[in-house]
């Protein structure tokens, strides 16, 4: 399996592009705020042809680049029905202006394509399966898509905005809500082996077993597992 990531834009968000091999068909995840020139240099640099872009949540820094890059390959976004909205009024989605200049940069709205994601669903992009998993809390329509392992790459879980290396997504914008991250993160992500690869919105790679260890807020949704309980350190990121 070949996954080329980078950080874009003013957020730092990663963009994954996500292939059987170089030279194959493609899934682009996440092409934010600036992505697109870097989306073109990873699709020229491993000859991949992208079949659709598929999105954690509706957030801009997640969303900016959606309408450019699949305009120019003539591919599908895929977006949870709750998150949608976000494409075409960002401004509402995080409950204050982002600022004129930075708006400026922007195209606003939704690809001509665009399909919509469901708790559960599978997959089958570019000859790959991508495990859909609903886990709001960061946004009411926030995902996750957890590849199979094989047999020689472990399981691979992009997280979006729900787990971060030693934290988690922030849960004060509109749709955010504690109890449900909370939820989310027993759900989605306790079950998990701690082989698997974390490769999350924004930040660097871990594995389930290593914030099974040491990230609050996971090690206190396995407390309130077990009937404990603990209140961890501040959230980062958007």
């Amino acid at each position: 399996m070949l996954i080329a990531g980078f950080p874009a834009g003013a957020w730092g968000t990663n963009c994954y592009l996500v292939a059987p091999a170089a030279g194959e068909e493609c899934v682009i995840i996440d092409p934010g705020h600036q992505a697109a020139r870097g989306v073109e240099e990873a699709l020229k640099k491993h000859r991949l042809k992208p079949v659709a872009v598929v999105l954690t949540h509706g957030h801009i820094d997640h969303v900016a680049s959606v309408v450019p890059v699949c305009g120019a390959h003539d591919v599908p976004a895929w977006i949870h029905p709750a998150d949608r909205y976000m494409m075409s009024d960002p401004e509402k989605a995080l409950g204050r202006s982002i600022g004129m200049p930075l708006m400026g940069e922007l195209t606003v709205g939704e690809p001509d394509d665009v399909r919509e994601l469901a708790d559960g669903a599978e997959l089958a992009l570019a000859g790959m399966e991508f495990s859909v998993a609903h886990a709001p809390g960061h946004t009411k329509g926030s995902v996750t898509f957890r590849m199979p392992e094989t047999a020689d790459v472990p399981q691979v879980f992009f997280s979006g905005d729900l787990l971060f290396a030693g934290s988690i997504g922030r849960t004060d914008l509109p749709g955010g809500d504690m109890a449900e991250m909370l939820d989310s993160l027993a759900r989605v992500c306790l079950p998990l082996d701690d082989s698997t690869v974390v490769l999350s919105g924004h930040g660097p790679q871990t594995t389930i077993g290593q914030e099974r260890a040491t990230n609050p807020y996971l090690r206190q949704v396995a407390a309130d597992r077990q009937g404990h309980s603990a209140r961890p350190a501040p959230r980062r990121g958007m």
